[in-house]
C-alpha cells in the first residue's frame, strides 16, 4: 500500500485528494493524510451565505475557457450548477483622473478587437488609438523582433501599444491578478497566450481578430450558482473523513532510505510519497533542509490581498454603472485596486432589488489594511467606494477578508526557474509541488496540476484535456 503525504488543503491540496480517493474507489491501493494548518479546509476559495447574498471571500469565477474546474465540478454533480457572466452586459471602468471611464466593447485584456469600438472610447488619447492602429501595420517588424528571452509585461506591453495603454489598463488588470508590478512580472508566465500570437502574427490585434473570426463567443467567466465554496464542500465529501487532519501544521519534512517522514505536534510518519500543497513560502521553508538548491529557485515575492463586500438591500438607494465594475491604475489616488459589482456580473447573488458590491486592495494598501480590526478596515472600503460612486447607504451585510502573502509574483524568468524546480524535485522520488507558486494562479490550474500530479503518483497514465499545456 502507498502511503501519500498531502500538505495543504486549500483547492490544490483538496484536488490532490479528491483524485486519490477516486483512484482508491477504483482499486488503487493507498493510504493518504492530508495536513492542514488551518481549521477549515478550501484555502481562499469561501462563500458565504447571509441574508440572501452569495458572498466570494475569495475568487467569485473561473476563466470559461479553462476547461479543468468545470470538468471537476460536472464530475461532482454540479452540472446544473454552472453559471457563466452576464456578458452581454459585460463592461468594465478605469479611474481616470477621478473618474470612471468605460473600457472599449471586445477588449481582450489590453488588446481590441474592434478597432470601430475603439475610435468612440474616450478612455484613451488620439495618440494611444494610434498606437493601437499602428500595431497592426507593425505585424512582419513585431514579429521579426520577438525576443526569444523573457521579458517583463511592461516591455511587451509597450512595444505592441506604448506607456499609455500599459498605464491605463495593462497594469491594473495584471495586478487584478496577480497583485503584482507589471515592470517585474514575467509575460511568458502570465501572458503565455499573447506571447505565441506575438511569434506567429506579429500583431497581438491580428491574431485575436483572425481567432475570433467565426468563432461562438462564451462567457468570460464562469462559477458556481450556489458560490465557489460549493465545489470546496463536494470535493470534500468524497475524501474518507480519516484522511483529513485539520489544525495538523506540519513542522518538518526530510527525505533519505526509508522514504519521506512528515512531523507534527502528534510526531512522525513515514510516507512513499509527499504532495506539498502549502504556501510557496511554507513549502519553501520545509524544503530547504531536504535540498538546500530548491529554497532559491523558489523564493519569490508575494503580494497580500484584502476583500471587503457589502450587501445592500435597495440597489436604488446605490446606483452604479452598467457592467461589472472598476480597476484603479498604479498611481491613482486611491487606496482601491478594484472593485465589483457583484449583482450586475452574475445571477442569484443577491436578494431581489439588492446590490453587491466587493472592494479590493493589494500590494502596500493591503499591508496596510492587514494591521487593522474588520470594522477599520471597512470603514476604509466604503470611504474610498464612496470617494468614486457617491455615498453609500448603510450596508445589510459586511464581509472581511485578508488573504496575506496569497498571490505569489512570477518574475521575468519564473518559467525557467520553474524547469530548474523541476529538475530539482524530480530526484526526490515522490514529491509533487502543487499551488500557485509554480505554473498558475487560477482555479483550474490549480485543479490541472492536483489531479495530473495525484495520477502520476498511482501510475495512471490517463490526462485531463488540454494537459499538453502543462
Amino acid at each position: 500500500m502507498k502511503r501519500v503525504a498531502i500538505v495543504g488543503g486549500g483547492v490544490a491540496g483538496l484536488a490532490a485528494a479528491y483524485e486519490l480517493a477516486r483512484q482508491a474507489r477504483n482499486g488503487a491501493s493507498l493510504q493518504v493524510v492530508l495536513f492542514e494548518a488551518s481549521t477549515r479546509l478550501g484555502g481562499i476559495i469561501e462563500t458565504v451565505h447571509e441574508g440572501e447574498f452569495v458572498i466570494e471571500c475569495g475568487p467569485d469565477a473561473w476563466v470559461t475557457e479553462k476547461p479543468w474546474a468545470r470538468e471537476l465540478a460536472e464530475e461532482l454533480g454540479l452540472g446544473a450548477e454552472v453559471m457563466p457572466s452576464n456578458d452581454a452586459t459585460r463592461k468594465t471602468y478605469v479611474l481616470v483622473d477621478k473618474k470612471l471611464q468605460a473600457m472599449p466593447d471586445g477588449m481582450r485584456m489590453m488588446v481590441p478587437v474592434d478597432l470601430d469600438s475603439l475610435g468612440a472610447s474616450e478612455l484613451f488619447s488620439a495618440g494611444a488609438k494610434l498606437a493601437y492602429h499602428e500595431e497592426l501595420g507593425r505585424a512582419e517588424e513585431l514579429r521579426a523582433e520577438a525576443p526569444d528571452e523573457d521579458e517583463s509585461v511592461a516591455e511587451f506591453v509597450r512595444r505592441h501599444f506604448g506607456q499609455e495603454v500599459l498605464t491605463k489598463i495593462g497594469a491594473p488588470l495584471l495586478s487584478g491578478v496577480f497583485g503584482g508590478d507589471v515592470t517585474k512580472l514575467s509575460v511568458q508566465a502570465v501572458m503565455a497566450p499573447f506571447v505565441a500570437m506575438e511569434r506567429e502574427h506579429g500583431s497581438l490585434i491580428a491574431a485575436l481578430q483572425a481567432r475570433d473570426a467565426g468563432v461562438k463567443k462564451h462567457s468570460v467567466f464562469t462559477t458556481l450558482r450556489s458560490g465557489m465554496g460549493t465545489l470546496v464542500d463536494r470535493m470534500i465529501a468524497t475524501i474518507p473523513e480519516d484522511w483529513i487532519r485539520l489544525a495538523a501544521e506540519v513542522r518538518f519534512v526530510s527525505y533519505g532510505d526509508e522514504g519521506w517522514l512528515v512531523g507534527t505536534a502528534r510526531g512522525v510518519e513515514r510516507f512513499d510519497a509527499v504532495m506539498m500543497a502549502a504556501p510557496i513560502d511554507v513549502a519553501c521553508s520545509l524544503l530547504e533542509p531536504v535540498d538546500a538548491e530548491m529554497a532559491p529557485l523558489m523564493a519569490m515575492e508575494a503580494s497580500s490581498a484584502v476583500v471587503v463586500a457589502f450587501g445592500f438591500p435597495d440597489a436604488a438607494k446605490f446606483p452604479v454603472p452598467p457592467g461589472f465594475g472598476f480597476l484603479v491604475p498604479p498611481g491613482s489616488d486611491s487606496l482601491l485596486l478594484a472593485a465589483t459589482f457583484v449583482d450586475q456580473k452574475f445571477e442569484d447573488r443577491v436578494p431581489q432589488g439588492g446590490r453587491l458590491v466587493r472592494a479590493f486592495f493589494g500590494c502596500k494598501a493591503a499591508e496596510r489594511l492587514m494591521r487593522c480590526g474588520n470594522d477599520e478596515t471597512a470603514a476604509v472600503a466604503r470611504m474610498e467606494l464612496a470617494r468614486i460612486l457617491g455615498p453609500l447607504p448603510e450596508p445589510q451585510v459586511t464581509v472581511v477578508r485578508r488573504w496575506p502573502r496569497s498571490l505569489p509574483q512570477y518574475a521575468v524568468g519564473h518559467l525557467e526557474r520553474m524547469k530548474r524546480l523541476d529538475a530539482r524535485a524530480s530526484v526526490l522520488d515522490g514529491l509533487s509541488l502543487l499551488g500557485n507558486g509554480y505554473r498558475g494562479v487560477g482555479v483550474p490550474d490549480l485543479i490541472r496540476d492536483a489531479r495530473v500530479a495525484a495520477r502520476r503518483i498511482v501510475g495512471k497514465s490517463e490526462s485531463l484535456t488540454g494537459v499538453a499545456e502543462l
